[in-house]
């Protein structure tokens, strides 16, 4: 048997390992849909109701995964399932706020490249810089905005 004093801090190593693992493992996990007009379910199947129909490019925040199928949320926190088909890696993001600054650099102080209003959907390159998201426009603009004024990051 293990001294007390060996035991508490094997105790507190576990509890550190399970919670910085668990940390990792809590992060979010995003995808965009990959072709337009797809059909929303409130259950992972094509005989469920349809709720509603999405357009190409919408983040979506996984919640679940069933064989085949993905329970997501967007944006404005709705809930459905999608068929795994439907979803693509390439990742997108969504404004949240009124108004959005996109800069040059990840600094309010760098030139202004262009602005982006309430649910326009950009891409998503990286979020390397704490607190900002380097994105591409579909007019191939790229800059860094601030993840305060977007969802999907």
């Amino acid at each position: 048997m293990l001294p007390r004093r060996d035991l508490i801090q094997s105790f507190f190593l576990f509890f550190s390992l399970f919670f910085s693992c668990w940390g990792m493992a809590a992060e979010a996990e995003f995808f965009s849909v990959s072709e337009n007009a797809v059909i929303m379910y409130d259950a992972p199947s094509l005989n469920a109701e349809k709720l509603y129909v999405v357009s190409i490019h919408l983040p979506l925040k996984v919640i679940a995964k069933v064989e085949g199928w993905v329970k997501v949320s967007d944006s404005s926190d709705a809930v459905a399932w999608i068929e795994r088909k439907f979803l693509s890696d390439k990742r997108f993001i969504i404004v949240t706020a009124p108004l959005a600054n996109v800069y040059q650099s990840p600094d309010v102080h760098s030139p202004l490249l262009f602005q982006a209003q309430k649910n326009v959907v950009i891409e998503w390159l990286n979020s390397d810089v704490a607190g900002w998201v380097k994105v591409r426009h579909r007019d191939g603009q790229s800059g860094y905005i601030r993840t305060n004024q977007v969802w999907g990051s």
